[in-house]
């Protein structure tokens, strides 16, 4: 019997990583109507959707498959996950650059901000909202006993049934606040990932974008290295050690949405004054 906190878990998650990113584009786009809020999230979303999953995650499910490359991931595992954090800003950066710049002149702050929702949006339904669909899926299944059917029907026909009775057994070692945690790390992440974009578009407005690209692929770079904790501390210890370092940097990003709002007069499409040295 799976518990209903399970259920409820990733019916929150599901909310948040699939739902919420929808809503708040439809909400933004109705409160600024006309001004060119859902091109600006649709170019953000193609920015990261080219990028990571057109471009980048079949390179690495092609070079996840050679010997050399498991062995070297398996003996410098935090250099593995440093060049795996820095590959995955760098892309993402290029994405945000390009729609950075197809926002053309009309470049303003509310533009800026929605076209890095998107970018955050389109990576949390992708990778985890669609993922939820299917765990939710599932667990109804295995909840109403259709799922170990399956399972028998397959070795039946005389078909393997490994690949299924893992996935059973996975979902079934997951307690409802690890199902929970995906949905939080995808706020946090969406928050980091508006501020990064609007980082770039202002830089690219300003026509002085190496500086805040630069910051921006520093703040990614960090936000992703923090995944290797969980090659040295135990699960609790490196739990606690990523959502807090997400939670700092959704602050921090926060922050800098604020200062750059300000700086950022929204009846100009340009902002007022180019950072020094890339500093808000």
């Amino acid at each position: 019997m799976i518990p209903s906190s399970t259920f409820i878990a990733c019916f929150i998650t599901l909310f948040l990583t699939l739902i919420l990113p929808l809503l708040v584009l439809i909400i933004m786009g109705i409160k600024n109507k006309g001004k060119g809020i859902w091109s600006a999230w649709f170019l953000g979303a193609a920015g990261f959707f080219v990028s990571q999953v057109v471009i980048r995650i079949p390179l690495l499910g092609i070079l996840s498959g050679m010997e050399s490359v498991v062995m070297f991931s398996q003996e410098h595992f935090f250099l593995y996950v440093l060049i795996l954090a820095f590959t995955a800003g760098l892309f993402e950066l290029a994405g945000r650059f390009a729609a950075a710049k197809c926002l053309g002149k009309n470049r303003t702050f509310r533009r800026s901000l929605a076209a890095g929702l998107g970018h955050g949006g389109i990576e949390s339904i992708v990778l985890v909202g669609l993922t939820y669909i299917n765990n939710l899926v599932y667990l109804f299944l295995i909840q109403s006993g259709a799922f170990d059917a399956m399972i028998a029907q397959t070795e039946a026909m005389g078909v393997d049934p490994a690949q299924l009775i893992a996935v059973r057994d996975t979902l079934l070692q997951v307690s409802a606040p690890l199902f929970l945690a995906a949905g939080v790390e995808r706020v946090l992440t969406m928050v980091s990932h508006a501020a990064m974009s609007v980082m770039v578009c202002y830089g690219v407005a300003a026509k002085r974008p190496l500086p805040w690209m630069l910051l921006c692929l520093g703040m990614h770079t960090l936000l992703d290295t923090t995944i290797a904790a969980t090659g040295f501390f135990s699960q609790t210890i490196a739990y606690g050690i990523i959502y807090t370092c997400m939670t700092i940097m959704a602050v921090i990003s926060i922050w800098i949405l604020r200062k750059l709002s300000r700086r950022w007069p929204e009846a100009s499409a340009e902002p007022a004054l180019a950072p020094e040295g890339g500093s808000v």
